[in-house]
C-alpha cells in the first residue's frame, strides 16, 4: 500500500529574514508615500523658479530697453536670465503680457494706457520712474490745454504711449480727433522740428523724447515756451495714475537760470508689470535690481524715491507690498539666492511633513507588530492543520505523513528570526507542537490498543 503524503503546509518564506527585512517593509512603503506627497507639494505649491524669464521692453535705442539690460546684468549675479524682448513701446508692452500665447514673463508699461479690466489681470511690482508729459508751444501765456482748439498739434506716433495720453488729456479739455484741430502722428525730434520750423503750432513730449538736451534745446528757440500745468492737481484726481511733479528753476541750466521759474508738469510712471503667475522669489529679485537701477537721484526723482510701491493703475502684488514693508526675508539676505530659494521652499513642506509624519510614526511600531505576528500566526495555521489531520488519521502511514510535516515546522523554527521581545511568543509556540505531537502520539496508542 503506497504510503500517504500530505500536503507541505506553507510556511512564511521570509523567516530566516532579520529584523531589518521587517523594518524595511514596514517603513518602506511610508517613506515612499511621504516622497510622493513631498514631490507634489513641491510640484505643486511651491515650485522651484525659472532660471530664465523674458521682459518686454521697448526699441533697441530707447530707455525701457536700456532699463530691462541693466536689469538682466544684476539677475545675472543671482543665476537668472532675463531676455529682453524689443518692443515698439508700453502699448505692445501691454498687449504682450495680456496675450497668454507670448512667451513674457512681465513688462515695463506706462500708465494710462490700459482699461481696468486689462490692469486687474496683471500686477505690479512698483512704479519705476516719471515719463512726464511736456507741452512747448509757439508763442507765450499758454496754461490750458484747451487752448490748443483750432490749432496743429504733435500728439504721438500711432500706438505710442505718448499718443494715448496725449489724446485722453486733450479729450478731457474738449478736444477730440476729427475736430478743428489738426493731431499730428509725430513724436521726439521729428515733432520738435516741426515745431522750430512752424509746421507745427505744439507738440507732446514724453519719455525718450523729453530729454534734458531736447528740452534745452527748445526753450533757447525764441518764440517757444514750456507749459506750466496750473492745475496739475486736478488732473491728478481726474486720472488718478498721474502725479504732479515740478522742474525747478534752473534745473536744466543753472548758469542760464533755465527754467526762469518753476513749471508745474503731469507725469505718469512706467510701472514694472508682471503676470500672476511670475514666483514669488523673482518677484524680490527684481524689485532688488530695479532698487539698483532707479534708486538714485535724478533730474525728477529724488533719491531712494523709485521704486515705488504707490499704486497706481495696476494692483501691487502681494510679494512686492510684503517686500517694500520688510524687505528680503533672512534667508535670502544671508544665503546665495538658489540656497535661499531650496532653504525657503524646505520650510514651506514643514506642514505638510507635519501632518503626514506624526500619524506616520504612531503606525509604525503596529505595522512592524502585525508583521512579527503574521510570521507566527502563520505557523499556527500550519500546525492547526496537522492537529486537525491528528483527528481523522486512519492508518501508521497517515501518522508518519503528520509527524514529518510537524518535523517540518519544528525545523523551520530554528531558522526563524523574531525579535528579543517577541522571544516569548515563539516559546509558546514550542510548546503547542509539543501538544500537538502528543496528541499524535495518545491517538496511536489508542488505535494499537483498539486493535
Amino acid at each position: 500500500m503506497p504510503r500517504h503524503r500530505m500536503k507541505r503546509p506553507h510556511l512564511p518564506p521570509d523567516h530566516a529574514k532579520g529584523i531589518l527585512h521587517d523594518l524595511t517593509w514596514t517603513v518602506g512603503p511610508l517613506l515612499l508615500a511621504f516622497a510622493l506627497a513631498t514631490a507634489l507639494v513641491v510640484w505643486l505649491v511651491n515650485p522651484a523658479p525659472p532660471r530664465t524669464i523674458t521682459i518686454s521692453a521697448g526699441q533697441p535705442d530707447s530707455s525701457l530697453y536700456q532699463t530691462a539690460q541693466q536689469y538682466a546684468k544684476v539677475l545675472a549675479r543671482n543665476g537668472i536670465t532675463l531676455e529682453v524682448l524689443p518692443s515698439d513701446g508700453s502699448v505692445q508692452n501691454l498687449e504682450r503680457l495680456l496675450d497668454p500665447n507670448v512667451q513674457v514673463d512681465l513688462a515695463l508699461v506706462q500708465g494710462g494706457i490700459a482699461t481696468k479690466e486689462q490692469a486687474l489681470s496683471l500686477m505690479s511690482l512698483g512704479s519705476v520712474s516719471y515719463v512726464p508729459i511736456v507741452v512747448f508751444y509757439r508763442g507765450k501765456g499758454l496754461t490750458l490745454l484747451s487752448q490748443l482748439e483750432g490749432k496743429r498739434v504733435a500728439v504721438g506716433r500711432a500706438g505710442s504711449g505718448t499718443r494715448m495720453l496725449s489724446l485722453k488729456l486733450l479729450e478731457a479739455n474738449g478736444i477730440t480727433p476729427g475736430g478743428s484741430t489738426q493731431l499730428l502722428p509725430t513724436d521726439g525730434l521729428q515733432a520738435a522740428t516741426q515745431l522750430v520750423s512752424d509746421e507745427a503750432d505744439a507738440v507732446f513730449l514724453s519719455g525718450d523724447s523729453a530729454t534734458r538736451g531736447l528740452m534745452l534745446r527748445l526753450l533757447k528757440v525764441p518764440g517757444i515756451s514750456v507749459m506750466d500745468f496750473n492745475e496739475a492737481r486736478a488732473y491728478t484726481r481726474i486720472f488718478p495714475y498721474l502725479d504732479e511733479i515740478e522742474l525747478p528753476p534752473g534745473v536744466l541750466d543753472l548758469g542760464r537760470r533755465i527754467p526762469p521759474q518753476t513749471v508745474h508738469l503731469i507725469s505718469p510712471t512706467v510701472e514694472l508689470v508682471a503676470r500672476t503667475s511670475l514666483h514669488p522669489a523673482l518677484s524680490d529679485l527684481l524689485i532688488e535690481a530695479a532698487q539698483e537701477v532707479h534708486g538714485m537721484a535724478g533730474l525728477l526723482q529724488r533719491a531712494g524715491q523709485f521704486p515705488s510701491p504707490v499704486a497706481h493703475e495696476f494692483p501691487i502684488s502681494e510679494d512686492a507690498s510684503r517686500y517694500f514693508r520688510s524687505g528680503k526675508s533672512f534667508l535670502y539676505r544671508a544665503l546665495p539666492f538658489w540656497l535661499a530659494n531650496i532653504a525657503d521652499r524646505a520650510l514651506v513642506l514643514l506642514l505638510p511633513v507635519a501632518v503626514l509624519i506624526f500619524p506616520a510614526l504612531r503606525l509604525v511600531p503596529a505595522l512592524y507588530r502585525w508583521r512579527v505576528r503574521s510570521r507566527i500566526y502563520r505557523y499556527y495555521g500550519a500546525l492547526l492543520a496537522v492537529e486537525r489531520g491528528a483527528m481523522h488519521m486512519s492508518s501508521d502511514d497517515e501518522r508518519h505523513a503528520l509527524l514529518v510535516e510537524l518535523d517540518y515546522i519544528e525545523e523551520s523554527l530554528d531558522t526563524l528570526k523574531l525579535p528579543l521581545a517577541y522571544a516569548d511568543a515563539l516559546y509558546v509556540l514550542r510548546e503547542h507542537i509539543g501538544f500537538v505531537r502528543s496528541r499524535l502520539a495518545t491517538a496511536s496508542r489508542k488505535e494499537k490498543h483498539t486493535a
